[in-house]
């Protein structure tokens, strides 16, 4: 992979430091209860979605067995990365061991593509569910749902494996610190020794392609959808649907737009703090707001929450 060969007389790096955000202890002590806050509250709130659609059989159908995944990868998204932030607040010395380091690099990335995927299946069977109705119960039937849903999981966490195996091959010799809240690509090449310019251009490949490839059919997707409400003779109907739909694309525009900026142009030198800041929105804020807005949106999981919650309290 052009590759030069490291001068053996390195000291190669067995562990980095994860700087995150450092500040004097009074602003990490607030940081962390902050952050430990959002974190509760999202593992909170995407398990009781998950928890209103086992319990309520009506909703065993494909949206939302969809949408039952999706808040089951969002706890396992936010886990991969924020529980080691939180570490960090506390911690003085702030390392993360080499292998713990790429551990994090491919779940957080592999997480995040399964994510990408499991948008675009979820506009695809609105898709079907708006611009095909009479045809939806044969195509979209359980069978096809679960395939769908074990595609995402398997090409999500494929994805990203050769070019994350790659850059744990090439050599760090030193510096090993790392100034971002995660193990991410674009510190890790700056920290190797050596450059490896067509394993930067893979890497940064594939993301342009999991991230455009599945913004542009959830954007084809939507703009059939939107001309098949337009043309609805009702007007109960055609608020159903911007209702159902509303959701996804309140959902899609926070998880892309930030991703965009970051894994698709290398190029154009991001400071430390915005890298920071923008990581920091789509692996910890998008998962916070996500089940607020499905559950505020959506009578469905409205009534399935309420019965979830009253049968506590009866308890």
């Amino acid at each position: 992979m052009n590759i030069s060969e490291p001068d053996s007389s390195f000291a190669f790096v067995r562990e980095f430091i994860l700087l995150g955000f450092s500040y004097e202890w009074k602003i990490q002590s607030l940081l962390f209860s902050l952050f430990l806050t959002i974190y509760a509250l999202t593992i909170t709130g995407n398990g009781a979605i998950i928890c209103a659609l086992w319990c309520d059989q009506r909703l065993h159908i494909p949206m939302y067995i969809f949408l039952g995944n999706f808040s089951f990868l969002e706890i396992w998204y936010v886990s991969s990365t924020v529980p080691k932030m939180l570490v960090n607040f506390l911690s003085h010395k702030k390392t993360i061991s080499f292998v713990g380091c790429f551990l994090q690099f491919y779940f957080f990335f592999s997480l995040g593509t399964t994510e990408c995927l499991l948008l675009a299946v979820m506009a695809f069977d609105r898709y079907l569910a708006i611009c095909r109705p009479l045809h939806y119960p044969n195509i979209m039937t359980g069978h096809l749902c679960i395939k769908l849903v074990l595609i995402c999981w398997v090409c999500g966490f494929l994805w990203f494996m050769i070019p994350i195996v790659l850059i744990s091959q090439m050599p760090f010799c030193g510096p090993n610190i790392i100034d971002h809240v995660v193990c991410d690509p674009g510190p890790l090449f700056a920290l190797a020794c050596v450059s490896a310019p067509q394993t930067q251009l893979l890497c940064y490949s594939l993301s342009s392609i999991v991230i455009f490839g599945n913004f542009l059919f959830i954007l084809g997707s939507y703009t059939l959808v939107l001309t098949a409400v337009l043309h609805m003779p009702s007007a109960t109907g055609r608020q159903k649907a911007f209702s159902t739909c509303g959701s996804h694309l309140a959902v899609v525009s926070l998880f892309y737009g930030s991703p965009m900026v970051m894994y698709v142009s290398p190029g154009l030198g991001h400071s430390a703090g915005m890298q920071k800041v923008t990581t920091l929105f789509y692996a910890m804020v998008t998962p916070f707001f996500n089940p607020l807005i499905y559950s505020l949106r959506n009578k469905e999981i409205k009534t399935a929450l309420r019965k979830v919650l009253g049968s506590f309290n009866i308890m």
